[in-house]
C-alpha cells in the first residue's frame, strides 16, 4: 500500500503567539486531547501584534486577529487556536475570552482576562489554567459547530465574567458531546 492511501491523522493544533510557559501549553493540550479525543500539535509562530492594537481601548482586534491565525495556522490541522496573552476586544463587547469561526477551522484564545490579578485578587495559577482550558475546549467547540448551552456545568456555556468560567467544567455536556459528531480518521 502506498502512502498516498494511508488516512491522514488529523490533529488540533495550539498556536502560542505569546510567551507561554512550556509547562502551561503542556497542561492546556493535554486536557484539549483528553476531552476531544484528537492529538494535539503545539506550535510557536511570531508575529507583530502592534498593528492589531487600538490605543483608545487599550486593547486588540479580536476579529483582526483571528483573520491573521486563520491565515498562519498549518494546512493539514482539522482545528486550530491562537492563544494570546493580551487583551482582545470586539466592537461590540468591551472584552472578550476567546472568539472562534463556527463550524471554521480557526479560533482564538486569550489569558488575559483570566488573571486574578486584573480583578484585585491575589494570582491563582491552577485556577488560571483552569479557567484557560475552559475558553480553549469553548472555542474548539465552536469550530465544530456548537452553539452556547444552557447546561449549568457544560463548557458550551455562555461565559462573560470570570465567574461564569469558573462554575462550569472543562467538559462538554452529553446533548453537546453528541452534537459534536465528529469523525476521526487516522
Amino acid at each position: 500500500m502506498t502512502d498516498s492511501y494511508l488516512p491522514v491523522m488529523q490533529k488540533i493544533t495550539l498556536i502560542s503567539l505569546n510567551n507561554f510557559e512550556p509547562s502551561f501549553i503542556a497542561q492546556v493540550a493535554k486536557t484539549v486531547q483528553l476531552e476531544l479525543d484528537f492529538p494535539v500539535e503545539l506550535i510557536e509562530k511570531k508575529i507583530d501584534l502592534n498593528e492589531y492594537y487600538y490605543p483608545a481601548r487599550r486593547q486588540y482586534d479580536g476579529s483582526t486577529l483571528l483573520k491573521v491565525v486563520d491565515s498562519i495556522k498549518p494546512e493539514k490541522s482539522l482545528k486550530s487556536i491562537g492563544l494570546l496573552t493580551v487583551d482582545i476586544f470586539i466592537p461590540i463587547l468591551t472584552y472578550i475570552f476567546g472568539q472562534a469561526y463556527l463550524n471554521g477551522k480557526t479560533g482564538i484564545a486569550s489569558l488575559y482576562r483570566l488573571k486574578n490579578e486584573h480583578y484585585g485578587l491575589k494570582s491563582d495559577d491552577k485556577l488560571l489554567l483552569e479557567r484557560f482550558q475552559k475558553v480553549v475546549i469553548r472555542e474548539l467547540g465552536h469550530t465544530f459547530g456548537l452553539k452556547h448551552c444552557y447546561i449549568p456545568k457544560c463548557v458550551m456555556r455562555s461565559g462573560v465574567y470570570v465567574e461564569d468560567l469558573d462554575q462550569k467544567s472543562t467538559n462538554f455536556c452529553p446533548a453537546c458531546r453528541e452534537a459534536l459528531n465528529i469523525e476521526k480518521k487516522g
